[in-house]
């Protein structure tokens, strides 16, 4: 159960409603029942109750997280160095005053799943009940498959934009935004958004598409977005953009892979004023004449620079900007000010040679077996040419010319901005993309969301959003352990591991006793920005 706001366009008041969701068993769909709570107060964002409106009814079938300081009852050991270290995490980043404004009765337990998710790796949820019998978490209680399924079907459209409200304005305005997407698989046949599409892991099974926004100086998530399947990227951005001003955010700086790069993208986002850097396709006219101009100073090494082990050279130029006007019936067209980076890597060269052998070897296979993949269409004309007889039977062909053209810009890329002049500057924000790629692996192998296994459109919207939460603690925890080089001596799950193993004692009468903690793991506290826990 959760509360949902809804504004009155008319009196421009805001309501509150409890929503319940559940079951119609006649309808075979997720339903919700809504009742009217109060008004929301504009200053204070605070519920005015219209009626008498009791938070608790017995009907509820996820009892709100108890407040304050609970009495020790029972004599009790459970681990608690991983728990301590989250809340101080969330602490910290804002994370658990977010939550608890966004999901006043709910926060714990969304806090709990989330811890659970990421100290048992690949675990799946029917083993919280048994992990929270040895560990001490927010909630503090058992949360069986039933009562989580609730839980996640409560998490409402509402709260969740408040909360990215919230994170976003935390956000440094003067750091870039990395924005990505990936695909999820799934065997559902009953989630509305699940869809054939281009997989960039190759798998040939219906997906979901993620979109994520990172933060690139904090390394922390803020922004989430689910898509259908068969969305492509370049589709994506006008769409965020809106959704910038809805949530209040300016000044934006994002940072795009080149699968977002079209010519309506760009002047979207010049026409929103946000800056970007963006990778661009080396067929591009005014690319590939800057980079036939350039190809070989680039291997100078005057333009060399050593940390990169890359070449790169910036060149301005005049962007046709374009902007439809519907109300005026015309098109402004205007120049406006852009930097094109090109860059040249031997190792990318080869790394290019051994995918595009491999690439080709998968078209063939597919040609010669008879089976297209459409999201391969191009490819296949591109380079082979398919012929049949009937003596000799199916034919494929490469087309030498087409390959030979392709292989020469082996090793050479390009990066657009309308803000970054120098060309290492410029990629150096652009490799910071590389954290939310790192974040899709954490979100689909260590929190178990490779396949998505829900019933229902609520339960993965809100199960999705946990799992989000989650991501933002194990972003946090990897920044940190960067930061310290902890790598170089702890993996990500010895180290969770190590302070894990941290026991809390509480005993009717005597209080709270903390276990013993050897140095070590005082200072895997101070490394993660945490003080080592006192009572």
């Amino acid at each position: 159960m959760g509360i949902i706001y809804q504004k009155n366009k008319q009196t421009g008041i805001t309501y509150a409603y409890e929503n319940e969701a559940y079951w119609d068993k006649d309808k075979q769909q997720s339903r919700a029942r809504r009742k009217l709570i109060g008004k929301v107060d504009p200053e204070t964002g605070e519920i005015i109750p219209t009626r008498p409106y009791k938070k608790q009814s017995e009907h509820m079938k996820i009892p709100p997280a108890k407040q304050g300081p609970l009495p020790i009852t029972t004599i009790k050991r459970s681990f608690f160095g991983a728990i301590y270290l989250f809340d101080q995490i969330g602490e910290t980043i804002g994370l658990t005053a977010d939550l608890k404004s966004c999901f006043p009765e709910m926060y714990k337990q969304i806090l709990s799943v989330a811890y659970y998710l990421i100290l048992e790796e690949n675990n799946p949820l029917s083993r919280f009940s048994h992990w929270q019998k040895t560990h001490s978490h927010p909630y503090g209680e058992d949360l069986p498959s039933q009562r989580s399924s609730d839980l996640f079907q409560s998490i409402d459209e509402a709260s969740r934009m408040r909360f990215f409200q919230k994170q976003g304005k935390r956000r440094l305005e003067k750091e870039y935004w990395v924005f990505d997407t990936t695909s999820i698989s799934s065997y559902s046949d009953v989630l509305k958004q699940v869809k054939r599409g281009k997989n960039k892991e190759h798998d040939r099974l219906p997906q979901l598409n993620l979109a994520l926004l990172f933060g690139e100086a904090s390394g922390l998530p803020f922004y989430y977005r689910k898509l259908p399947g068969n969305i492509t990227d370049v589709s994506t951005i006008r769409e965020l953009v809106e959704e910038f001003d809805v949530m209040g955010y300016k000044k934006i700086k994002l940072v795009l892979d080149r699968g977002f790069y079209s010519q309506k993208n760009i002047n979207a986002l010049y026409q929103h004023h946000q800056k970007f850097i963006v990778g661009t396709k080396l067929n591009l006219k005014y690319v590939k004449t800057i980079l036939d101009e350039e190809r070989e100073n680039l291997k100078l090494w005057t333009h060399l620079q050593g940390p990169f082990h890359t070449n790169g050279i910036c060149r301005p130029i005049e962007w046709d900007y374009e902007q439809e006007r519907p109300y005026k019936g015309d098109v402004v067209k205007e120049k406006r000010r852009a930097y094109l980076f090109v860059f040249y890597n031997p190792e990318k060269a080869a790394k290019d040679q051994v995918a595009m052998n491999d690439h080709l070897t998968q078209l063939q296979n597919d040609l010669l077996s008879g089976k297209r993949w459409e999201y391969d269409a191009n490819e296949y004309d591109k380079y082979f040419t398919v012929s049949e007889t009937l003596n000799r039977g199916r034919k494929v062909e490469p087309k030498e010319e087409a390959i030979r053209e392709a292989a020469k810009n082996f090793g050479y890329f390009a990066l657009l901005s309308n803000e970054i002049k120098d060309p290492f500057v410029a990629l150096s924000l652009y490799r910071s993309k590389d954290i939310v790629e790192k974040a899709f692996g954490n979100l689909k192998d260590r929190l178990n969301f490779r396949r998505m296994q829900v019933s229902s459109e609520l339960s993965l919207n809100g199960k999705l959003f946990v799992e989000f939460i989650a991501l933002i603690y194990l972003s946090y925890v990897k920044k940190k352990m960067q930061e310290a080089k902890l790598f170089e001596k702890w993996t990500l799950q010895g180290l969770l591991d190590e302070l894990d193993s941290i026991e809390l004692f509480e005993a009717p009468g005597h209080g709270r006793i903390l276990g013993e903690m050897a140095k070590k793991q005082e200072q895997l506290f101070r490394d993660l920005g945490v003080e080592p826990p006192s009572l």
